[in-house]
Order: C-alpha cells, then sequence, then structure tokens
C-alpha cells in the first residue's frame, strides 16, 4: 500500500469524524477535507508512489487529529472564572443557546430578531 492511499484514507477518516457546522452548512470543513484527499489521490496517481509520505502531509493530518481529539482543550484547560465573568456572569452560556436557537429559526424568523435588536434600546 502507498504512502499517498494511507493519507488519502486519514483525510476521509478525519472527514468522517468531524462534527458538522449547523452554523454554516454551506461551508463545510468536510467538503475541504474531502478536496484534499481527491488532491492526495490524483496527485500519487500521476507520479510515482513514494514509501514514505511527506512530511507536510504528516504534519497536517497530526494536527487535524490533534483538533479532532480536542488534545489542546485538554493540555490548556480554561478556569472557570475566563467563562464566567464579573461583568455578565451567564454570558457564554447565553451565547450557546441564541446559537441553538438560530438554527432553528427560519428566514422570516431570524429578520424579525435582526429588527428587535436594532430597535432595543438600553437604558
Amino acid at each position: 500500500m502507498s504512502a499517498t492511499s494511507t493519507i488519502a484514507r486519514h483525510y476521509a477518516r478525519i472527514a468522517s469524524l468531524w462534527p458538522v457546522d449547523t452554523l454554516r452548512p454551506a461551508l463545510s470543513f468536510q467538503s475541504a477535507l474531502n478536496k484534499r484527499q481527491k488532491a492526495v489521490t490524483s496527485t500519487s496517481s500521476s507520479s510515482s508512489a513514494t514509501t514514505t509520505p511527506p512530511p507536510q502531509e504528516s504534519r497536517d493530518l497530526n494536527a487535524l487529529y490533534s483538533l479532532l481529539d480536542n488534545r489542546y482543550k485538554r493540555t490548556y484547560p480554561l478556569s472557570p472564572r475566563f467563562l464566567r465573568p464579573n461583568s455578565k456572569a451567564t454570558y457564554y452560556e447565553d451565547l450557546m443557546q441564541e446559537l441553538e436557537r438560530s438554527t432553528q429559526r427560519n428566514w422570516w424568523q431570524g429578520f424579525v430578531t435582526k429588527l428587535k435588536a436594532r430597535l432595543r434600546f438600553d437604558s
């Protein structure tokens, strides 16, 4: 088995495991990974097969796997104080709830929400 087919299989595996972006479904990272997989397979078919993967491909795959595995989140955890600022302790929780609600709105509901936000006056 050539190294390029192994690299292509890794890209396919990462694309299948990568979480779907619900806010921007038209701009999926999976499609970028699939394009990269096709580019790797097309270069392997046009050139001679090598026995070792290029170093840049290995680094890219390692970085993708580390992001997929949340390696940096475990290595550098955020303190609870960071996620609950003194100015508004529920800011990030409210933000996550709003992001969840925004994916369930249709066009009209989104327009009305934007209009309400523009007309809101804080006292």
